[in-house]
């Protein structure tokens, strides 16, 4: 992980359950690591959060954004490696509330170090291994139909390759519901 501080909207309930099994069995590292999430920041569209932003201005960029954010409904598409790579992605759609709220963090007056890809909003399944041409395949075959809920986003900062540190939880509290 390269250093700095992703954004992510960490899942919950039955959905992050179904995601947690499956990222167990194809990938248990990842699973120790973090929670089932959906990447907002960090990897695509905009690079992390430079290391040197204090918690106290991350919060204080953050807040308004979350405050005036209403809980975002996604489908998540079917599997996918992602940009030619081993790690294997269930991506979303990068348009609608998901990329306005990408976008408002974007300009929220934080320090992002250079994106390594254009904006692709997704869960991802397995990081570390590479798989197998049969396990990848059974993986890509996966279909989560239900509609994710993201009602929260956190910042997580990265401590070294492959630690991070949650360094913010923020409810989405605007009142329009999407």
């Amino acid at each position: 992980m390269k250093p700095g501080i992703i954004t992510m909207a960490e899942l919950h309930g039955a959905i992050a359950e179904r995601l947690r099994e499956i990222q167990q069995r194809y990938d248990p590292r990842m699973v120790a690591e973090l929670p089932p999430h959906i990447t907002i920041s960090g990897s695509s569209g905009m690079g992390p959060i430079s290391p040197e932003t204090t918690d106290a201005e991350l919060r204080d960029a953050l807040e308004p954004v979350a405050a005036s954010t209403s809980p975002i409904t996604v489908l998540l598409e079917p599997p996918m490696r992602f940009m030619q790579s081993t790690v294997v992605v269930m991506p979303i759609d990068p348009h609608g509330p998901i990329r306005a709220l990408h976008e408002r963090i974007k300009s929220s007056g934080l320090s992002f170090e250079q994106p390594r890809f254009t904006f692709t909003p997704h869960v991802t399944l397995s990081f570390y291994p590479e798989l197998s041409r049969e396990r990848l395949r059974e993986l890509l075959r996966v279909r989560i139909t239900e509609p994710v809920r993201i009602d929260s986003i956190q910042a997580y900062r990265s401590i070294d390759l492959t630690k991070t540190l949650k360094v913010l939880d923020l409810p989405l509290t605007g009142t329009s519901s999407t």
